[in-house]
């Protein structure tokens, strides 16, 4: 599966664009299939490098690259693309995390 179509590429802002919003759009979520680990990606430097918000231990807006998302990709552990995700603003998703995981 590709986690980052070119769709989804033109979607997400670069990095730092939404700098100073109070609620950007969050483009893509990626989900790891062994735990509960996810990421909400908000910016993209085209390259490899995103921005968003990460649960992982704790909830954190920070830095993550697909490189790390794809290195499991074709094993048991690996990463993948939440087909059913709607782009919604970051608000709305850490309200929709926190009622999944209460």
């Amino acid at each position: 599966m590709r986690l980052l179509t070119e769709e989804i590429r033109r979607r997400l802002p670069g990095l730092y664009e939404t700098d100073g919003e109070d609620d950007p759009i969050v483009q893509v979520k990626f989900f790891a299939t062994w735990c509960s680990w996810t990421w909400y990606a908000t910016e993209f430097d085209g390259d490899n490098t995103f921005f968003g918000l990460v649960y992982g231990h704790v909830a954190e807006l920070g830095y993550f690259s697909l490189s790390e998302l794809q290195a499991g990709e074709g094993k048991l552990h690996q990463v993948e693309r939440d087909f059913h995700f709607m782009p919604s603003r970051l608000s709305e998703v850490r309200r929709i995390h926190r009622a999944r995981v209460a």
